[in-house]
């Protein structure tokens, strides 16, 4: 019996996937719970597992194509079956949407993108994510058409049609044309600079850059932002490091960093402090029962928050693993969908890179964010007197509409101590 592929809901507001390649080709045999294809969600790329074994046939859907959920993208046979006569049915022209976009001349895009805008869609149903889009981006729901299942209009829908309206306003509008300058006029006037060439058409962004853009502007564009700092005598996490660090590679054969103990130490702190990790639904606050702790980790296209789920509860040594294990499969594009939900609080830390002190915009709907600068030798007073020690600049970046300036301050004052006495929170 034929048994369909399809393209799986992997998170809950996922409308559509991304097929970025097929592990087997068309008429081999496939064995249940080998690795299959791979997809490319908002957040993630995951590898999908055959559902059964059998022959892999009625391929349908190709490297590239961007396929609704629940649309079928191939069969598993048995040997000698062949896929459903009505298999090439289930594809419906609409509803399977190409990402490269046409190479022709921006002002053919525009016109052919243009004219498909124009076409009345508003009938259909419309998905939440697109109804943001639309808000955010200007357009109009009435001229969208919609290619997700049953004529819904999907977030890609409305960005193909404000791609195309940006397209058409940036075109140039003739205009009547002045008559030819006069040798005089030469001998006057400054010919004007010459119009800078483009080097060819903007690169498209991948579905993790694209979603990045979109919750960085919305977040700093509605939630009210505010900002403290502070500087940490890091001699004593340092020592931290030293003391616990052989220990866990001895037995757990994981290298201890500065933001496992940042990990650590903030979810413990955190327990004192519900405000700061606590989340903001839109017109209230929801208390979190768990410190879930969300480090921004840098991958190929922009910069993910990998979750450490219920950190306050885990022993160093067990932070450390998970820690290295979504660094790895970040690294490798292999995070998938619950190590990136979920979290309430997030650690960005630059100081690998360098960087003194920076501030970290707000992951939503998340309370707040530490940004961590980098330890580095300071002249600084110590028993009033001059003396160099290791320093260490925290940011923390607030939503006023969850925490004020006083309940903030309160949470970094008492995370600056456990920072300078780490021995007092981790054991």
């Amino acid at each position: 019996m034929a048994i369909s592929v399809v393209m799986p809901a992997l998170e809950m507001a996922q409308e559509t996937g991304k097929l970025l390649a097929w592990r087997k080709k068309e008429g081999e045999p496939v064995v249940k719970g080998e690795p299959l294809l791979e997809i490319e969600t908002d957040k993630v790329v995951v590898e999908l597992e055959a559902p059964a074994d059998g022959v892999l046939a009625g391929v349908i859907s190709h490297a590239g194509a961007v396929v609704p959920v629940g649309q079928t993208i191939a069969w598993i046979v048995a040997p000698g079956e062949k896929p459903p006569a009505d298999s090439a049915a289930t594809v419906n022209a609409r509803s399977v949407i190409e990402q490269a976009r046409p190479s022709s001349s921006p002002s053919a895009s525009a016109s052919s993108s243009g004219a498909a805008a124009e076409k009345p869609g508003g009938s259909g149903p419309v998905s939440p994510k697109a109804r943001r889009i639309a808000k955010e981006r200007g357009v109009d729901l009435s001229k969208v058409r919609g290619t997700g299942p049953g004529g819904t209009i999907t977030g890609e829908d409305v960005l193909a049609v404000a791609d195309a309206v940006t397209s058409v306003t940036a075109t140039p509008h003739s205009a009547t044309a002045a008559p030819p300058p006069t040798a005089e006029s030469h001998s006057q006037t400054a010919s004007p600079p010459p119009a800078a060439e483009s080097s060819g058409p903007p690169a498209a962004l991948s579905a993790i850059a694209r979603l990045m853009a979109e919750r960085t502007t919305q977040s700093w564009t509605q939630a009210p932002h505010f900002f403290l700092v502070r500087d940490i005598d890091a001699t004593a996490l340092n020592a931290a490091r030293q003391w616990f660090g052989p220990a866990i590679e001895r037995d757990r054969g994981v290298k201890l960093t500065h933001t496992d103990l940042l990990v650590a130490i903030v979810a413990r702190v955190l327990a004192k402090h519900p405000k700061m990790n606590a989340s903001w639904t839109g017109d209230a606050i929801r208390s979190n029962s768990d410190a879930n702790i969300s480090v921004a980790m840098a991958v190929k296209d922009g910069v993910v928050g990998a979750v450490i789920p219920k950190a306050g509860a885990l022993a160093l040594g067990e932070i450390t693993i998970l820690r290295r294990d979504l660094t790895d499969r970040a690294r490798a594009g292999r995070l998938r969908p619950p190590d990136v939900s979920g979290g309430t609080f997030t650690i960005s830390n630059l100081g690998m890179y360098g960087i003194d002190a920076f501030s970290a915009i707000i992951t939503q709907p998340q309370a707040a964010v530490l940004a961590v600068g980098r330890i580095s030798d300071r002249v600084v007073p110590v028993n009033g007197q001059p003396g160099i020690r290791p320093m260490m600049t925290i940011t923390l970046s607030s939503d006023h509409r969850v925490v004020d300036g006083a309940q903030a301050a309160e949470f970094l004052h008492e995370l600056a101590g456990a920072l300078e006495a780490p021995q007092n929170w981790i054991g």
